[in-house]
């Protein structure tokens, strides 16, 4: 669906015949950001639109992760899909399952002659995104994993160390000790629970969050995250909750703005939040690893990567294809990667643009923003750690959610809470599966 962008050129002389002006050929993306990542966001497309001419990408904002891919879904069922749809990681194994609604990314490129090598990605962001074989389903474009974020004044305060160790939960809860007796309301406080502490923490200590390779291997797969290890750290959280060490703040990223007001000594979040604190925090603060239990011999592995991919819909003529092809292949672009990745504190999904950073001196000049890449690229993945392949996992995670407040207020026991979130989580699975069979 080619449109004509630029009009017709008018002759200067009089009575000429109106020669029409060559037609740009509009490739359409839809994306759930605003503020700042929309800005940046708008300004690669922008990059893009004025690096040629035969190509305009338009982006288009459709609400949040969730309306983003419910938009995408009933726009194909109406035949006005995009050609670009930003799909958040726990959207991926719904994205899989349409069949007829997706062209997988190694496709289009293969299709369009585009140069295109996926063993350019990050292992572990790739793994994410391809099939076994290694083929692209989608291209990874905002991926971050969990850190933790310390506000060293609040130590310092609290007569502790700022470079003490805390490597492990063990460490983490005495220094919590130590502040909370300072007079802190806030040691620690999270933003997205069920992605850091139960998601993350399984495939950071090799444990299994669900069965079947974390669903990567078929979708009869059973949830699993109520075993020994996620209990007692979620335990151990609803006793800190109790204790006045751990600050409940909301299911999102609420909690982000306790820690940026230097409310609060700890903070496990993205390492995409590390824009918003060094551009907010008034305080001395670091990014730490994300913290262990050193009780548990397979820790650490590595964490797994949030945020999402892009991906391409079917139901487009293949000159506009072309055009995906290389608006893709732009955004993985060293340059534009390197950039994201410093801009945002999201991952450089190629191995070129993490050497291209370090080469820049980026991290010498902004040390622990390499933490997030290390932590997930140092030892090779299990099947507990390369990621989630659920169905119906959003809402899956509003099941976790509900049952976590629980714990946080009391009312419930860990094994209770995640006895019945996986419950009520596998009846979604269930269905999942026989929907798509």
């Amino acid at each position: 669906m080619k449109k004509t962008l630029l009009g017709t050129v008018v002759a200067l002389a009089m009575g000429s015949t109106a020669i029409p002006a060559t037609a740009a050929t509009e490739i359409q993306w839809w994306h759930a950001f605003t503020g700042r990542l929309g800005d940046l966001l708008a300004e690669q497309i922008e990059t893009f639109n004025a690096s040629q001419e035969d190509y305009v990408v338009v982006g288009t904002h459709k609400g949040n992760y969730s309306e983003a891919l419910n938009a995408g879904i009933a726009a194909f069922r109406a035949g006005e899909q995009p050609h670009i749809l930003m799909v958040f990681e726990v959207g991926t194994a719904t994205m899989m399952s349409a069949q007829g609604a997706i062209k997988p990314v190694h496709e289009v490129m293969k299709e369009s002659g585009a140069d295109f090598d996926a063993d350019a990605y990050l292992a572990p962001v790739k793994g994410y995104y391809t099939t076994p074989e290694g083929e692209m389903l989608s291209l990874p474009y905002n991926s971050s994993t969990p850190v933790l974020y310390v506000n060293r004044d609040a130590l310092s305060e609290a007569g502790l160390d700022p470079d003490m160790d805390l490597t492990t939960w063990e460490q983490v809860d005495t220094a919590m000790d130590k502040i909370k007796e300072a007079g802190s309301d806030c040691p620690l406080t999270t933003a997205w629970q069920s992605w850091v502490h139960l998601e993350n923490l399984s495939a950071y200590h090799d444990v299994p969050f669900a069965t079947k390779e974390n669903g990567f291997t078929g979708l009869d797969t059973e949830l699993a995250f109520n075993g020994p290890l996620q209990v007692a750290h979620i335990q151990a959280m609803g006793n800190w909750a109790r204790d006045g060490k751990f600050m409940y703040a909301g299911r999102r990223n609420e909690g982000g703005a306790n820690f940026r007001a230097g409310e609060c000594a700890f903070f496990t979040e993205s390492s995409a939040g590390y824009a918003g604190v060094k551009a907010e925090a008034e305080f001395d603060f670091e990014i730490r690893p994300l913290p262990y239990w050193s009780n548990v011999e397979t820790a650490p592995l590595n964490t797994i990567i949030g945020g999402s991919s892009l991906w391409v819909l079917n139901g487009h003529e293949a000159e506009e294809y072309k055009g995906v092809a290389q608006f893709l292949n732009f955004l993985s672009s060293s340059d534009v990667q390197a950039k994201w990745h410093q801009d945002t504190g999201y991952l450089p999904i190629t191995t070129a643009a993490y050497e291209q950073t370090k080469a820049e001196g980026f991290y010498e000049e902004n040390p622990g923003t390499d933490i997030a890449i290390l932590q997930m690229t140092s030892k090779p993945t299990t099947g507990n750690s390369k990621g989630l392949r659920l169905g119906s996992f959003d809402q899956i995670r509003g099941i976790i959610d509900e049952e976590l407040e629980a714990v946080w207020t009391g009312d419930k026991d860990a094994q209770t809470a995640l006895d019945s979130a996986v419950s009520r989580g596998n009846q979604l699975l269930r269905r999942f599966e026989q929907a798509n069979k």
